[in-house]
């Protein structure tokens, strides 16, 4: 892996190559940045957005070729705001393979998590570049598949950024410089945390088929989502295996469910997650109205202790010479995109394929553990396949939504342990 101070400098280099680039494609000299969206729900409008902005950011014109979303309504609601044809906006399960063969050269992919291993396989083998929503699957397989996609993408010469915003912002990158430079000492220990609310939750109504209640209502479905130790607190859980360079060696994990509505998740997540070397991080997640809520990350180094972003402690009496780092935006869900196509424009493609695969999979062990209530080792979900999770893989996969054979998962959490 390349030094935080080799990335400034290549990045540095980067922007000046970008920018001359992208001032001969506005000058009339390069082709139009095409893209295309494939999940055109609150996340998917989003990115579509940031991804424009970020074609403004470096000065060069865009163009969405089409938008596709399992639901004709939400296709069309989007469609309508970016003034797309009709025949641009395509609904149905099969709706990623029209959006790949629109003549797009990017593709935005912001369906449930589930989807997302199948989605990002086609759009590779269509030589797309690819920004590619967090997380990245839902069990091991699909993790593990999205790793293998990755590499091919690295031989074919295809860019993969995906949706962990704080590996694209400033403050975080800083301080994970400072720390590689030694400023608060070796990590010995922290904790990560999203205390929060369910985002929403939806009801089946009458006559509505499994797989359609299931896209409506994936944030409440392990098998869409992931539960959500791997949706959304997957971006603290980035930050450590970002800032301690490495994933863990186990995790021991626990949870429950009270008051949740529909689906089968948890309310919460409490999982220790031993990174080896007597370095142990606590991931704590809870989705739960009328609590405590904190979103964030602390380390203590053997000499100081560091906020994520925020504030960073060095030991009494230690100055730090803070290093300078510059985006072109402070918006890091537009940077995230600013950074995407700088990189194919000066043809040193970005590849995070394997960093958010190797993330998602830690939440995943996180999760299997709270469900199972047996400790589950790094080995066990990407080497050994001997062991009983290896080749978990949950259900309706992606492919059965596409064949119509979807059969809904029982509303009810598993219960691990015995009374």
């Amino acid at each position: 892996m390349e030094t935080p101070r080799r990335d400034f400098i290549r990045n540095a280099a980067l922007a000046g190559a970008a920018l001359a680039a992208s001032n001969a494609y506005a000058a009339g000299n390069g082709p139009r940045i095409k893209v295309g969206l494939i999940g055109c729900g609150g996340r998917g409008n989003g990115a579509i957005s940031d991804f424009l902005e970020a074609c403004k950011v470096l000065n060069l014109e865009s163009e969405v070729t089409a938008v596709g979303d399992a639901f004709k309504s939400q296709a069309d609601a989007v469609g309508d705001r970016l003034k797309l044809a009709p025949e641009r906006r395509f609904h149905g399960f099969d709706a990623y393979r029209k959006v790949i063969a629109s003549g797009c050269d990017y593709v935005v992919m912001a369906t449930p998590p589930a989807f997302r291993p199948l989605h990002f396989a086609a759009a590779v083998e269509a030589g797309k570049h690819c920004f590619i929503e967090k997380p990245v699957a839902v069990d091991p397989v699909g993790a593990r598949a999205v790793i293998a996609t990755g590499e091919v993408a690295r031989t074919k010469g295809l860019a993969v950024v995906a949706g962990t915003q704080r590996r694209h912002t400033a403050s975080y990158v800083k301080n994970k410089m400072l720390i590689d430079l030694g400023a608060i000492g070796p990590i010995r220990g922290g904790v990560v945390q999203w205390n929060g609310v369910v985002p929403w939750i939806k009801r089946r109504t009458a006559g509505e088929s499994a797989a359609d209640y299931l896209a409506r209502n994936w944030l409440n479905f392990t098998e869409m989502s992931g539960d959500h130790i791997v949706e959304q607190h997957v971006h603290n859980l980035d930050v450590a295996v970002w800032y301690l360079g490495r994933p863990p060696v186990s995790a021991v994990g626990f949870g429950g469910r009270a008051r949740r509505e529909t689906g089968n998740q948890f309310d919460f997540f409490s999982v220790d997650f031993d990174f080896g070397d007597d370095v142990h991080i606590h991931s704590q997640c809870r989705q739960l109205a009328g609590t405590w809520g904190r979103v964030g990350e602390m380390f203590t180094g053997a000499d100081g202790s560091c906020f994520g972003g925020g504030r960073i402690k060095p030991p009494a009496g230690r100055k730090l010479q803070e290093p300078e780092v510059k985006f072109d935006t402070d918006n890091a869900m537009v940077q995230e995109h600013v950074d995407l196509i700088r990189s194919v424009l000066t043809g040193k493609p970005l590849n995070e394929a394997r960093q958010i695969a190797d993330s998602t999979m830690v939440a995943i062990m996180g999760r299997i553990s709270s469900y199972t209530g047996d400790m589950v080792r790094w080995t066990d979900l990407t080497r050994d396949a001997q062991s009983p999770w290896y080749n978990l893989t949950l259900s309706p996969a992606p492919a059965d939504f596409e064949g119509g054979k979807v059969t809904l998962p029982e509303e009810k959490p598993t219960v691990p342990g015995k009374a």
